[in-house]
């Protein structure tokens, strides 16, 4: 990864969201800029190397002070102090760094989540976006898809990257509507998973699986708590001429917090079933499962 600058940590502890924001234009400018919130440790190297290595400019980790960086990795990226990761939260940081920087590219996510998008393997996201904004989109549409461990016995957390599945089958859209119940222009609610299999233990408001997780900033823009943006265009799947690119975020968030709730922990005795599926990290087996699509981008 290019740094812009050295971590604004590099010579004490990590500043606050005020603080960052004070200090830290430079290493928001130019972008592709990585957003990544760190609920607790658990994957966190690894979600910190898989983008770094995918060519981020600048990776931005919202952390406790508590939670431990690995070394070699600590210097590669600009740690900011958090200890608060509700929806609200994190929609209002997101939205607090992206309006210091409008222009740039920006994906939000969360440890143990990985992004992925077409031939991410050989192109740097860089390019990616590039191409992106050359057919006039300012977001893309991702899908977050549940990574979760094979056998529970041996993984009890349900997060094991060595042993890990993910559903091949099994999701669906339905039209979004609007708040005044007219259908919204090419916007639709997903839904598949883990969280469409254990709905009964999930809240309905944490179902859908649609995240515009990349975004480019622009003056008076707003993410908000349920993943889409105060602009409806940012919200939808496409332009109105031809499909465009898709990615997915492949996620271990919903196996740790199914695990971890004491209401759900012990009715669930296993994540797989007859549609589960070993995870290759590759995207050309989501783009064979039409989870991500290229668009025009070959």
């Amino acid at each position: 990864m290019e740094q812009i600058r050295p971590p604004l940590n590099a010579a004490g502890a990590a500043p606050d969201l005020a603080g960052f924001l004070a200090r830290g234009r430079e290493v928001l400018r130019g972008g592709p800029v990585a957003l990544i919130f760190a609920e607790d440790g658990v994957e966190l190297a690894s979600t910190l190397a898989h983008h770094l290595a995918q060519g981020f400019r600048a990776l931005v980790l919202f952390a406790p002070d508590h939670l431990v960086v690995p070394e070699g990795l600590d210097a590669r990226i600009h740690r900011v102090r958090c200890d608060r990761f509700g929806a609200e939260d994190v929609a209002a940081t997101v939205t607090a760094v992206a309006r210091r920087a409008p222009g740039t590219w920006f994906y939000y996510g969360f440890n143990a989540e990985y992004l992925f998008y077409p031939y991410c393997e050989t192109r740097s996201v860089g390019e990616m976006l590039a191409f992106h904004t050359e057919e006039r989109r300012d977001a893309m549409l991702t899908y977050v898809v549940d990574l979760y461990a094979g056998d529970l016995g041996k993984a009890p957390s349900g997060v094991c990257r060595q042993n890990c599945y993910m559903d091949r089958s099994g999701y669906y859209a339905l039209e979004r509507m609007d708040a005044r119940g007219i259908r919204a222009e090419r916007q639709y609610d997903f839904y598949g998973g883990l969280r469409w299999r254990f709905e009964e233990h999930v809240p309905a408001t944490r179902r859908r699986i649609d995240r515009i997780a990349l975004f480019r900033a622009r003056p008076g823009l707003t993410l908000r708590a349920d993943h889409t943006f105060s602009d409806p265009e940012y919200n939808t799947v496409s332009c109105a001429w031809h499909h465009n690119l898709t990615g997915a975020v492949c996620s271990f968030r919903a196996a740790k917090a199914l695990k971890a709730n004491p209401g759900s922990s012990h009715q669930i005795p296993t994540f797989w079933w007859q549609n589960s599926v070993w995870f290759e990290w590759k995207s050309t087996q989501l783009l064979g499962l039409g989870l991500i699509e290229p668009g025009q981008w070959f």
